[in-house]
C-alpha cells in the first residue's frame, strides 16, 4: 500500500491530430464518388464545399489543408448517399442516379438540387434514398 499513485497529466501525451488523420480518407472518398458519378470539377467542388482549385488538389491527392466541420458533414452525407445508392440499385442507376433528371424533383437532377440547397438538400437526398431502401 506504500506505492503512490502516479498522476497522469493529459498534456504529457502528444495530441492526436484527427483532422490530418482523416484527411486522406475523406479526399479519397470524395474523389471516388466524383469519378463514379461523373461529376465535373465545378460540381464536385460545390458539393464538397470547396473552390475548384482546392478540389483539384483533393482530386490529385496533394491537398494538405484541414476539412472544416461543414466540409466533413458534406463528405459524410455524400458517402452515405453513395453507399445507399449502391445498396438500392443494381445497374446504371447505381452511379447514374445523381445526375439523372428526376420527375420526383420536377425534372431536376439530385446533383443540381444538392448544389443549390447545400447541406439541408443533401440531408433530404440521403433520407430519400434511405427511405426507398426501407431504412428510415
Amino acid at each position: 500500500m506504500g506505492q503512490a499513485l502516479r498522476r497522469i497529466d493529459i498534456n504529457d501525451e502528444p495530441a492526436l491530430d484527427l483532422a490530418s488523420a482523416e484527411r486522406p480518407a475523406i479526399a479519397k472518398a470524395l474523389s471516388r464518388i466524383a469519378a463514379h458519378w461523373q461529376l465535373t470539377n465545378d460540381e464536385a467542388a460545390a458539393l464538397s464545399g470547396v473552390n475548384v482549385r482546392t478540389w483539384s488538389r483533393i482530386k490529385d491527392g496533394s491537398f494538405k489543408g484541414v476539412f472544416s466541420q461543414d466540409q466533413r458533414m458534406r463528405a459524410s452525407l455524400l458517402i452515405g448517399l453513395f453507399k445507399g445508392l449502391r445498396l438500392l440499385f443494381n445497374g446504371p442507376l447505381t452511379y447514374g442516379w445523381p445526375k439523372r433528371p428526376n420527375n420526383g424533383f420536377e425534372g431536376r437532377t439530385p446533383v443540381e438540387l444538392m448544389i443549390e440547397g447545400g447541406i439541408p438538400e443533401m440531408v433530404r437526398m440521403r433520407r430519400h434514398i434511405d427511405g426507398l431502401r426501407g431504412g428510415m
